[in-house]
């Protein structure tokens, strides 16, 4: 792919809703937020394209939850890809935009040739929800299922939430005019509205596992096969967008749903990582655990695997022993 600089649409969610066939959605585009997160580490190609398309699931789902501070996905993974982890934080106040993080862990000796899914193992996928101090987070978790991260997802909606849900994703590396490589990514987020009196899923699903159309029937069902043969209409460089614009995706491939949008929200890359929250999280050890940390060069060190800040402490300063010496 090829195109220009930066367009007004990237790294913005836009949701939207079709009131013929009572759905909700959401536009993801995400451009500079995968650079930011992706220049911080030296992943071979088939982990980029993991962290990717994890992170455009994370912009999408983070988005349609009523959240006060943290979304995070996780896949946990007996293959050569171990961890992928992100993040996604509220905005702070309206109008501020959201910030996305991620990270993954893996062993390098065993990536193979193949698609990035194939790195992937058995395992699990999970959302956690952390709405704050003083609150208990939420976490579900399904096995991992299908052929890619967004079938997963698909899976724990299904599973977990009971709530039919759909993804179409695409991403890849775009060359821009006179410049380098860098990702983009896109992609649309369908889920049936839940309704007061949940539909309560007969089938076991396939394999155990639960799929969106096992959990609807008669004219819910009809209404969902119909936008998600729309859906499938979708071309790749539509879903990344360089040139069309979410609204006129969107009445492109469902303008006999009546779809209606909403304000769209921003994302940024972000990570909370600082000197004090590596302070914080060091304070568990006692002087005999810190000592053992201590480098030859007489410091503590620790990286955030999230945007690779490095920290340098000095081992007086740190571990639950210091805090209370700090205290008296």
């Amino acid at each position: 792919m090829s195109f220009g600089s930066k367009i007004a649409w990237d790294d913005t969610v836009l949701p939207f809703q079709l009131d013929v066939s009572d759905m909700r959605g959401r536009v993801a585009r995400l451009d500079g937020v995968l650079d930011g997160i992706l220049k911080q580490h030296d992943y071979p190609p088939q982990v980029e394209a993991l962290v990717a398309e994890m992170a455009l699931l994370t912009a999408l789902i983070g988005q349609t939850i009523s959240l006060r501070w943290k979304l995070s996905l996780q896949v946990q993974s007996k293959g050569p890809v171990r961890m992928i982890a992100t993040d996604y934080f509220a905005p702070k106040a309206e109008g501020e935009p959201a910030r996305i993080r991620a990270y993954a862990s893996f062993d390098a000796d065993r990536i193979a040739q193949g698609a990035p899914f194939d790195q992937v193992g058995e395992g699990y996928f999970a959302i956690l929800i952390d709405q704050g101090k003083g609150t208990t987070p939420y976490q579900g978790i399904t096995p991992l299922a299908g052929d890619s991260l967004s079938k997963c997802a698909e899976a724990y909606f299904a599973q977990s939430e009971q709530l039919p849900t759909r993804f179409a994703l695409s991403f890849g590396k775009s060359t821009e005019r006179g410049g380098g490589e860098h990702w983009r990514a896109g992609g649309v987020m369908l889920q049936h509205m839940p309704k007061a009196s949940p539909f309560v899923a007969t089938s076991q699903g396939e394999g155990g596992i639960l799929k969106p159309e096992d959990l609807i029937d008669g004219e819910a069902g009809e209404n969902w096969n119909r936008v998600n043969i729309l859906l499938d209409t979708v071309e790749d460089l539509e879903l990344i967008g360089p040139s069309v614009e979410p609204t006129e995706l969107l009445v492109r491939l469902f303008h006999e749903e009546q779809p209606r949008v909403y304000d769209s929200q921003p994302v940024r890359f972000g990570c909370t990582c600082s000197e004090d929250r590596v302070r914080q999280s060091l304070s568990i050890y006692s002087a005999r655990d810190i000592e053992k940390m201590t480098t030859d060069e007489g410091t503590v060190t620790a990286d955030c695997q999230f945007c690779g800040a490095h920290y340098v402490l000095d081992p007086e300063t740190v571990g639950f022993e210091a805090d209370q010496d700090n205290g008296d």
